[in-house]
C-alpha cells in the first residue's frame, strides 16, 4: 500500500517498544512526507520482563531507562510530539473505562487526526494492549460518523489469520528499514536478544523478505453503526 497524505497521525500504544514493532517504518515514511505524527505512549513499561542482557537495569531504574529508550526510538522515527501519558504498566486493564475513553477523546479533540494506529481488540494478546484498543475504539465510536478518523490496527494473536483473515493493508517499509531497526535497537533493554537473533538468521543466509523488518500489516477497524 502507498501511504496517502494525512491531516495528522495519532499513534496510541500502552508500552515503549509497541510502536517500534508495530508501526515504526510506517511512521518514518509519514514523517518523510512531513505528515505530523503524535505518539501517545500510555506507560513507561516499568514492569517489563527484561532488565537487559547482561542486566544493566534494576526494577527501580528501569522506568528512567525505558523513558530514555522511548525518546531515542521516537528520534529514529522522526516523531517530535511524544506524549508520555503517565499510566502504570500492567494496570491499564484495571483503569476506569470512562477515564480511558476520555484520555483518547481529549487527544482526538486536540489533534483532529485523520487516522489512528493502535491494536485490534480481541487479537492483541496482552491485557494492556486490549484495554488500549477498547478505549480507542469506544472514543471513536462515540463521534459523529462523518467526523471519525480511520483506525488501522495491529493484530498478532496466534489465531488472527484463522479468524479475521490476512491483513488487507500491507506497507512496504524497506526504504526505511534502517530507521525501524534503529527504533528497535533503541529499546535495548527489551529487544537486544531479539535483534541479535534476527541478525544471526540473516548472517546464516535466511531470507526474511516478508518479515516485520520489511513490511508492516494493519487491519482497518470498521463500525456497524
Amino acid at each position: 500500500m502507498t501511504l496517502q497524505e494525512e491531516r495528522h497521525v495519532l499513534v496510541v500504544y500502552p508500552h515503549p517498544d509497541d510502536e517500534a514493532f508495530s508501526v515504526a517504518g510506517t511512521v518514518r515514511m509519514y514523517r518523510n512526507m512531513a505528515v505530523p505524527v503524535t505518539y501517545a505512549c500510555l506507560t513507561l513499561g516499568e514492569m517489563g520482563r527484561n532488565l537487559g542482557n547482561p542486566p544493566f537495569a534494576t526494577r527501580e531504574s528501569l522506568p528512567d531507562i525505558r523513558r530514555q529508550e522511548l525518546v531515542a526510538a521516537c528520534a529514529a522515527m522522526g516523531i517530535e510530539d511524544l506524549r508520555m501519558m503517565g499510566l502504570r504498566d500492567k494496570t491499564i486493564e484495571f483503569e476506569d473505562d470512562e477515564k480511558m475513553v476520555k484520555l483518547v477523546t481529549n487527544l482526538i479533540e486536540e489533534l483532529n487526526p485523520s487516522v489512528i494506529y493502535t491494536f485490534f481488540p480481541g487479537f492483541a494478546v496482552h491485557p494492556d494492549h486490549e484495554a488500549t484498543a477498547r478505549a480507542v475504539i469506544e472514543a471513536v465510536r462515540r463521534m459523529p460518523k462523518e467526523a471519525r478518523p480511520r483506525i488501522l490496527a495491529v493484530a498478532f494473536a496466534n489465531d488472527t489469520v484463522e479468524k479475521i483473515g490476512e491483513a488487507p493493508i500491507v506497507v512496504d517499509i524497506r526504504s526505511v528499514k534502517d530507521d525501524k531497526i534503529k527504533a528497535l535497537q533503541a529499546h535495548a533493554s527489551q529487544t537486544a536478544w531479539m535483534m541479535a537473533e534476527t541478525e544471526k538468521r540473516i548472517d546464516d543466509g535466511e531470507v526474511l523478505s516478508d518479515s516485520w523488518l520489511n513490511v508492516e500489516k494493519f487491519y482497518p477497524f470498521t463500525f456497524e453503526d
